[in-house]
């Protein structure tokens, strides 16, 4: 198996009385989709936010490509290598489809949004984006306007952004939250055809999606991991059946 693209230690933040990550440790291997799993304040949010940067730690380490990024702020980890989708979909509902993905590849190339009139009809950067649109199913919306996209069609319009960046480890918060059952399906089949050529973290309360996804699986609970494992073993893991998926099959 791959070595670790990803090496959390320790990983510890307090909100107040609340410990939402209570001494953290993971890993990532290079070119594995590796779910997270837990019941609702378990601190999944947090720990996505505090490996993309948007969180600082109170202590611990995290280390990426074996460098240790823990002090960089978001927009360094993100020259870096590390892309991230939010639990609320984050795009710019006032430009198109393509102009959203053209935004993320003029990022990735290093140059300002203050030249985005001179650069809109870049081909350089139309072309690239709109392959990408072609990946996640919506070429035919490239003109459409974000905001009026279907919800799964501006989730998959995220990911696309993020992955115009190039990333070499996609974090996704919840990537089929508040999608409906095709929508799911479509979702699930698109990233299924990610699995081995890029290295994703899946933060992800639907069941199905991450067994179908996951290579390995961490239970979160609490702000500690409980397990990792296979998604075989986990499901065979008695304690996380007691901590959380009894609760889930029991619901």
């Amino acid at each position: 198996m791959n070595s670790p693209i990803l090496e959390v230690r320790g990983l510890a933040k307090s909100f107040g009385a609340l410990q939402a990550s209570d001494g953290i440790d993971l890993d990532v291997r290079e070119g594995e989709t590796h779910a997270v799993i837990g019941p609702n304040g378990a601190g999944k949010t947090t720990l996505i936010a505090q490996l993309a940067g948007g969180i600082r730690p109170d202590e611990g380490t995290v280390r990426f490509a074996g460098e240790d990024i823990t002090a960089l702020p978001a927009a360094a980890r993100a020259r870096r290598g590390l892309a991230r989708s939010f639990q609320i979909t984050s795009i710019y509902p006032e430009f198109t489809a393509l102009g959203n993905v053209m935004l993320a590849v003029q990022a990735r190339a290093g140059r300002s949004f203050r030249f985005w009139k001179a650069a809109s009809g870049d081909e350089a950067l139309r072309a690239p984006a709109l392959a990408m649109l072609g990946e996640v199913g919506l070429a035919s919306r490239a003109e459409i306007q974000a905001a009026s996209l279907a919800h799964g069609e501006q989730r998959a319009l995220e990911i696309a952004m993020a992955l115009a960046t190039k990333p070499r480890l996609l974090l996704l918060d919840e990537p089929v939250a508040g999608m409906g059952a095709e929508e799911t399906q479509r979702m699930v089949a698109f990233l299924s055809t990610l699995k081995g050529g890029k290295t994703m973290l899946l933060v992800e309360h639907d069941m199905d999606a991450v067994f179908s996804l996951a290579d390995r699986v961490s239970v979160l609970v609490y702000g500690r991991i409980i397990a990792t494992g296979t998604p075989r073993e986990i499901r065979a893991n008695p304690e996380v059946r007691r901590a959380y998926l009894g609760e889930e099959h029991a619901a």
